[in-house]
């Protein structure tokens, strides 16, 4: 069998860099075809020369006369004459814009896409993976969360031509979207070989964040750089935000939902603050697997690109003697509103958890441009929902719907923002 021919959406994020270090370690199994980030070109030049890559795209449009554009195609060109006449690649390519990210998924060299866009902007990149066939190794929560009605159906069509075409595993899901969040990873690896009809409860571990028993009159004053300070993981600002409001659980929940098939009734969020136990699954018999180990986010990625085989750590494994105690405690909804908010949002369903998830992202980068105070955040995303429901939630139809309510959510909540 080749090599595992990769593109990586969103590549000098906190994701797409882990990815590509598990790529340097497993070179002789993975290889990288195309990247592509949102503006940092100086970072995308650096990695096409180290991987050798000839399909490049920045997502942000407003850099389409940056000089660094003019050395990316003529990077792409030099790199991509000897690839063209050894017959290994497309002719090679450079383009700017969201088009442009989303037109290599459709790469006929790639076998897996990595989405680790941010926002909603990903979704896009995420139907077009999948309609084009090809493996979805998903980091991009929004896909889910905003569109997973239409997500989910077409990764069973791509599961069913991949076990028509025998390139499935032999046993065990099929493979064709592959979660790279920790829990959702987790929770994936406790499933293999289980009955899911047995499945009582899945439970979705969350840290707590860095404002965990703190009271509502303590985060009146919070600041952007204490709320990114996260107390376990290493991520971006939108992501580092989401985990302190417990927002980005409840966008788990969500994601949970859809990719397990799982009603909200049966996804159970639990804080554990030592973030060893990245998540587990109860069933009926009152047994529950739990996935444990190290907080280092390339072990799942590294079990996305090699399922259904497992290579070696890319990590030191977790030293059980050293772990101390596992704390467990029920979440802080009252406190943390947003956890609430979004399950809410998932349970009504349509086009609410868009409307959720876009007002969310105007709230967060207007809070971390200190617009508005850290409480408004989950007041800002509350009033846009209420606004919806009031108007009408619909059935989710396409992406081009969700794209008008998209913009309808950050247009209100923008002006909610300006109100404050």
């Amino acid at each position: 069998m080749g090599k595992r021919r990769i593109v990586v959406l969103g590549s000098t994020g906190s994701i797409g860099t882990q990815t590509l270090d598990v790529v340097r370690r497993h070179s002789d199994a993975l290889e990288i075809v195309g990247l592509a980030v949102h503006g940092r070109i100086d970072e995308l030049l650096a990695q096409a020369r180290e991987f050798g890559v000839d399909h490049l795209a920045v997502g942000d449009k407003a850099l389409a006369d940056d000089p660094r554009c003019d050395e990316a195609r003529t990077l792409v060109g030099e790199l991509g004459r000897a690839r063209c006449e050894a017959g290994t690649s497309s002719e090679p390519s450079f383009g700017v814009g969201p088009g442009a990210v989303a037109a290599l998924t459709q790469l006929p060299e790639a076998d897996v896409v990595v989405n680790a866009l941010v926002g909603a902007a990903g979704l896009q990149a995420s139907y077009e993976t999948l309609a084009a066939g090809k493996v979805l190794a998903l980091a991009n929560k929004e896909s889910l969360v905003v569109g997973g009605d239409l997500i989910m159906p077409l990764a069973a069509q791509v599961d069913a031509q991949r076990r028509a075409a025998g390139t499935a595993p032999a046993v065990g899901p099929a493979g064709a979207l592959m979660p790279i969040d920790s829990e959702h990873g987790a929770i994936y690896q406790c499933l293999l070989g289980e009955n899911a009809r047995e499945v009582s409860k899945l439970w979705v571990t969350a840290s707590g964040g860095p404002f965990r028993g703190k009271t509502r009159d303590q985060l009146l004053s919070i600041t952007p750089a204490q709320a990114l300070a996260h107390p376990t993981w290493n991520m971006g600002a939108k992501i580092s935000i989401d985990s302190s409001t417990l927002m980005n659980k409840g966008l788990e929940v969500i994601e949970a939902h859809h990719l397990f098939a799982m009603p909200y009734d049966k996804i159970e969020v639990v804080v554990q603050p030592q973030s060893a136990i990245h998540s587990m699954v109860e069933f009926a018999d009152g047994s529950v697997k739990a996935h444990l180990g190290t907080t280092d986010m390339r072990i799942p990625i590294q079990f996305a690109l090699s399922y259904p085989d497992r290579w070696e750590a890319p990590v030191a494994p977790l030293d059980f003697r050293t772990l101390g105690t596992l704390e467990f405690a029920a979440p802080d909804t009252d406190t943390f509103r947003c956890l609430a908010l979004a399950r809410h949002a998932g349970e009504t369903g349509g086009t609410l958890p868009c409307v959720m998830n876009a007002a969310n992202e105007v709230a967060v980068a207007a809070f971390l441009a200190e617009q508005i105070g850290y409480l408004d955040i989950a007041a800002c995303v509350e009033a846009a929902m209420e606004a919806h429901e009031r108007a009408g939630v619909q059935s989710v139809e396409s992406i081009a719907q969700l794209q008008e309510v998209d913009a309808w959510s950050r247009a209100t909540a923008q002006s909610w923002c300006c109100r404050r």
